[in-house]
């Protein structure tokens, strides 16, 4: 058994929700991930797209029961001593497949060993271990004060829903539903004059059309500051939906920089500079409005980058004219206007 000590920890974590080129939809999740020696734990993963038991989005006495699992109060959930660290972002069914761990005390300690990637009842460590990963000691005290802490009202608060303003109704009507398709409320205003502090705490992001103007923009700030709530506010680049989405689903994101996968995107000169911190799978998409304010869309890259930046060389019939590129993995989404 290990024994060298591991340090334990919580931080908020995103699923990141989009529209997909091919029309579909990625669910947003927010959640509780777990870091493992300053760093989470789904980062060891290799590239996997997927979220804690620890949702923000399940009905409280299941997140309740998830935690006093984690805390060994109740019964493992699969033979073996076995319980799901990490499960499919979209409806959370093992059959989708599952990280799991055996999770044990010793003492006071508490020890996660034998990670695997399971799909039914039975864990294969031969043919699916996470070989390398693990096992980790983590002192009682501090696991316990982590985990008890989201039982005394310390989980993270989510704030799912954005506030839309400017005048364009019919472009915010459909980010609107696109929004709430992936799983994140959206309301539109004209202005949040007389909106309660109550109400204005429920918004994590305001969305300032292109056709909103600066007095408009400087009254919905004023508005939250007089609140007393941070909110994220986003000036929307374009009039395309996708993009759109990706610029909330980067405003929503909690997480700091260090705890990102995805952590610089610049785009000029023919190419786009992608920074990453650990291997993951990375997608690169370009948008563009003609001269007639059409929209385009141009799928520009896909695939695993290694930890470190990269330059990805652009079409340069994308990224003619006002056009913009989203770099995006499971967890982060990036956006930035080409430099021409």
């Amino acid at each position: 058994m290990c024994a060298e000590y591991a340090t334990f920890g919580l931080a908020p974590a995103m699923r990141a929700g989009g529209v997909l080129n091919d029309g579909g939809y990625q669910v947003h999740r927010d959640f509780v991930d777990f870091i493992v020696d300053g760093r989470p734990l789904l980062f060891q993963l290799s590239d996997l797209d997927a979220v804690s038991p620890l949702a923000s989005d399940v009905p409280p006495a299941i997140f309740t029961a998830q935690v006093r699992s984690l805390l060994l109060e109740s019964a493992a959930p699969l033979p073996g001593g076995r319980y799901v660290v990490y499960g499919c972002p979209e409806c959370e069914d093992l059959a989708c497949g599952a990280v799991t761990a055996v999770i044990q005390s010793d003492g006071e300690d508490f020890i996660w060993r034998d990670f695997a990637w399971q799909t039914d009842e039975h864990a294969d460590l031969e043919l699916n271990g996470y070989h390398g990963i693990g096992p980790f000691r983590f002192r009682g005290t501090e696991y316990r004060t982590a985990l008890s802490a989201l039982l005394n009202g310390a989980a993270p608060d989510p704030r799912r829903r954005v506030l839309l303003i400017g005048a364009r109704v019919a472009v915010l009507a459909k980010l609107a539903m696109a929004l709430r398709t992936i799983g994140v409320g959206a309301d539109i205003a004209h202005d949040a004059d007389g909106v309660s502090a109550d109400e204005l705490r429920g918004y994590g992001a305001v969305v300032f059309g292109h056709a909103a103007g600066e007095q408009e923009r400087a009254a919905v700030r004023r508005a939250f500051e007089r609140a007393g709530v941070p909110v994220a506010h986003v000036d929307g680049l374009a009039p395309i939906v996708p993009l759109l989405v990706a610029q909330i689903e980067h405003a929503l994101g909690r997480s700091p920089a260090r705890r990102r996968r995805l952590t610089g995107l610049t785009a000029a000169d023919g190419s786009a500079d992608v920074e990453v911190t650990s291997a993951c799978r990375v997608t690169l998409t370009a948008y563009r409005l003609d001269r007639l304010s059409r929209p385009h869309t141009h799928e520009i890259f896909d695939g695993v980058l290694e930890p470190g930046r990269h330059r990805v060389v652009l079409d340069a019939k994308a990224v003619r004219g006002q056009s913009f590129v989203v770099a995006r993995t499971s967890g982060t989404v990036l956006v930035t206007a080409v430099n021409h």
